[in-house]
């Protein structure tokens, strides 16, 4: 933008604090592109599942969650698709969002808990946030 407006190139390094060869670069970069960002493509080593492998596996996914990665994995490979190791399903799926979780044990609450909750309840119900601010703060102490 300052090339744009008239600035001289070193003026630009100094206030954009970089060196003159990327400001000249970047300028000639945005009068023949007219963009100035980078889109490079296909940096890495390309995916072994692809979208369509994805969605696969979500599916098998969906259809027993209880599963594990070595049994989604022998599952995904008896498909027409390639085969592929556990640690790539295990990271499929992790790109994917999903991940394992063990549900905890917790007990139901008895009639007694949830007379205390309400009593509770009905003793604080007319606090202002003053009041629960107080208590919050003493309780950092």
């Amino acid at each position: 933008m300052a090339r744009k407006l008239g600035t001289s190139i070193t003026e630009t390094t100094r206030l954009v604090g970089c060196s003159r060869s990327a400001v000249v670069s970047i300028h000639v970069k945005w009068i023949n592109d007219g963009d100035t960002s980078s889109r490079r493509e296909g940096v890495g080593r390309p995916r072994v599942i692809k979208e369509k492998g994805r969605r696969g596996l979500s599916r098998l996914i969906k259809q027993n969650p209880r599963q594990t990665v070595a049994q989604l994995t022998a599952q995904y490979n008896a498909g027409p698709s390639a085969s592929v190791s556990e640690h790539t399903v295990q990271r499929t799926m992790l790109y994917m969002g999903l991940c394992s979780r063990r549900p905890t044990r917790v007990p139901l609450l008895t009639k007694r808990h949830r007379q205390l909750r309400l009593q509770w309840d009905r003793e604080h119900r007319d606090w202002t946030m003053d009041e629960w601010k107080r208590v919050a703060w003493s309780d950092e102490s």
